[in-house]
């Protein structure tokens, strides 16, 4: 795949290092001399020097034949203009945005971006891993369809242990993905499946039908 990274900083720099380990085309656009000479000395010349919000470098990037591109900058305002002319000048298949500011989503959801990475979201999701209590922990948000994919780890006394995934009334638009059983045995979750104490249930659902679905899981009796 041919993969524009708009951002040479740590986030940017770490990804095209990656994706060119694994065999991809990548391009980084640095507007700092000194990073895209850095990122050149480390890795190549992958780096072109220019201001990526801007039509006249992304076209020279040959965003026209790019399959991702990605908005890797420090600034939100930065990263929705990227993302904006990808989707609607250069018609980019896929695009995946960096958010810093979790309140921004919903407007990078609005432009048609694919995919967004929230680091303040990454960090909120391993602290709800590590507390005592039951209940959602986000793994992924599936861009502007807004389905989300999130974790439950089931208890001793949560409900739904014991029933079968065809006794659940599931809320609408959610799906249980995957079990990893006590044993660390992994299962695609049919009607017939029965949910164990210990086990970690995947499931793909929408914001507005979390809670009833932590309650489903996780209610204790």
């Amino acid at each position: 795949m041919y993969i524009i990274i708009i951002g040479g900083g740590k986030v940017g720099s770490g990804a095209a290092r990656d994706l060119l380990a694994a065999g991809h085309e990548v391009l980084v656009v640095e507007a700092e001399p000194a990073t895209q000479l850095e990122i050149n000395e480390e890795l190549g010349e992958v780096a072109l020097l220019g201001d990526g919000t801007e039509v006249r470098v992304q076209a020279e990037a040959g965003m026209n034949r790019a399959d991702v591109v990605v908005a890797a900058t420090g600034r939100d305002q930065a990263n929705l203009a990227v993302c904006q002319v990808a989707k609607q000048r250069f018609n980019t298949p896929r695009v995946i945005a960096r958010i810093n500011d979790p309140r921004n989503e919903e407007i990078f959801g609005a432009v048609g971006v694919d995919v967004t990475v929230s680091a303040t979201k990454a960090i909120l999701s391993h602290i709800e891993s590590e507390l005592p209590s039951p209940g959602l922990i986000h793994l992924l948000e599936f861009g502007r369809s807004g389905l989300e994919l999130v974790e439950v780890v089931l208890t001793d006394d949560a409900l739904s242990v014991g029933r079968t995934v065809g006794e659940l009334d599931l809320p609408p638009n959610t799906v249980l993905t995957l079990v990893v059983h006590p044993d660390d045995r992994p299962e695609v979750p049919g009607p017939d499946s029965r949910l164990e104490a210990g086990a970690t249930v995947l499931a793909v659902t929408v914001a507005e039908h979390e809670a009833k679905l932590r309650s489903l899981l996780t209610g204790s009796g």
